[in-house]
């Protein structure tokens, strides 16, 4: 029985289950939304949410607190010069799941993990193809006979 016992294991070891924490909140934190299972974007949620605490609060310790575990100058960067400064003033509640859907292949529910303040980027349908009108066909001159 797993009677309050907190936290998924997603069918890995620790080392492998921190990793692959550190490296969804970095695509989450580099991308504003990510595409990923529910059960990993359930467990990620309050990691990355922390992060975007670390990166409102600023400072020399709290950035030295990130590096440690997103492992990536340019994301903590990112976090401390971009993503915290847009949240300083909410109090929490910086990212959400939205449900889009099961997976083709194993039927896993399949979710977007994206920033609150996340604005997909407008896509805009190509201009039609235009038609080539028929050309008429050059008329060729009948070769001489040989004799």
């Amino acid at each position: 029985m797993r009677h309050r016992r907190s936290g998924r294991k997603l069918g890995r070891d620790a080392s492998h289950r921190k990793a692959l924490y550190a490296n969804l909140t970095s695509a989450l934190i580099e991308h504003g939304r990510i595409k990923t299972t529910a059960a990993k974007a359930k467990e990620v949620k309050p990691v990355a949410e922390q992060m975007i605490t670390l990166g409102r609060r600023g400072g020399v310790p709290a950035r030295r607190q990130a590096l440690k575990f997103l492992r990536s100058q340019d994301v903590v960067h990112k976090l401390f010069s971009d993503v915290g400064p847009r949240f300083a003033d909410r109090d929490g509640g910086y990212s959400r799941i939205v449900r889009i859907g099961p997976r083709l292949g194993d039927a896993a529910e399949l979710v977007y993990l994206e920033l609150v303040d996340y604005v997909p980027p407008e896509v805009t349908a190509p201009p039609p193809r235009a038609r080539r009108e028929a050309e008429p066909e050059p008329e060729q001159e009948p070769e001489p006979a040989q004799a």
